[in-house]
C-alpha cells in the first residue's frame, strides 16, 4: 500500500466482551472523527461474539477508509482462558486490517502510557485525563476501552509519523 496525504487510523482496544473503537485523523492535528465500544452478547458463544467484531470492523473500515490499523498488544499474566478469547478478538481484528490493505502497528500498555503521558507507570485515569487535553470530545459519554482506543491511536500517530 502506498502512503496517503491523510493519516487516518482505525484505533482497536481489543476485547471480547467490549471493543474500544476510534477512527482519528491527522491531517494538521489529530481529531477524533468516530468513536465507539463494541459491545457483544454475552449469551452469545465465543464464535457468535467474534463474529459480530468482525461484522463491525469490515463494516467501519468500509464506512472510514483509514490508512492504518493501531491496536493494543495482549498482555495477560493471571486469566488464560480469557486472554485466548481476547486473542481470538484481535485475530479477526487483524485479518480484516491485512484483508483491506492496512498498515499494522502493534503498541504495549507501557508503549501507550508513555506516549500519552510520558510515563509507563501512568494510572488509567492519568491516561484519561491526557487523552482529553490532546484531542476534542464532544460531550458523549465513552466508556474506559473507547477512550484506550483513542489513546492508542494518538499512540500511532505520534510514533509513526515517518512510517505511513
Amino acid at each position: 500500500m502506498q502512503p496517503t496525504s491523510k493519516r487516518r487510523v482505525l484505533a482497536i482496544d481489543p476485547g471480547y466482551d467490549r471493543v474500544g473503537v476510534a477512527i482519528i485523523d491527522d491531517e494538521k492535528k489529530p481529531s477524533l472523527i468516530f468513536s465507539e465500544c463494541i459491545t457483544t452478547n454475552a449469551k452469545d458463544s465465543i464464535s457468535a461474539r467474534i463474529y459480530t467484531i468482525g461484522v463491525r470492523i469490515a463494516q467501519l473500515i468500509e464506512t472510514y477508509h483509514p490508512s492504518a490499523l493501531a491496536i493494543e498488544k495482549l498482555y495477560f499474566t493471571t486469566n488464560q482462558k480469557t486472554a485466548m478469547a481476547v486473542a481470538e478478538s484481535r485475530g479477526v481484528v487483524l485479518y480484516e486490517a491485512y484483508k483491506n490493505n492496512l498498515f499494522v502497528f502493534e503498541y504495549t500498555p507501557i508503549e501507550i502510557k508513555v506516549a500519552v503521558t510520558g510515563y509507563g507507570k501512568a494510572t488509567k485515569e492519568n491516561v484519561h485525563t491526557m487523552v482529553q487535553k490532546l484531542i476534542s470530545l464532544t460531550e458523549k459519554k465513552r466508556l474506559d476501552d473507547e477512550i484506550d482506543a483513542i489513546a492508542i491511536g494518538l499512540t500511532c500517530l505520534a510514533r509513526e509519523r515517518l512510517h505511513y
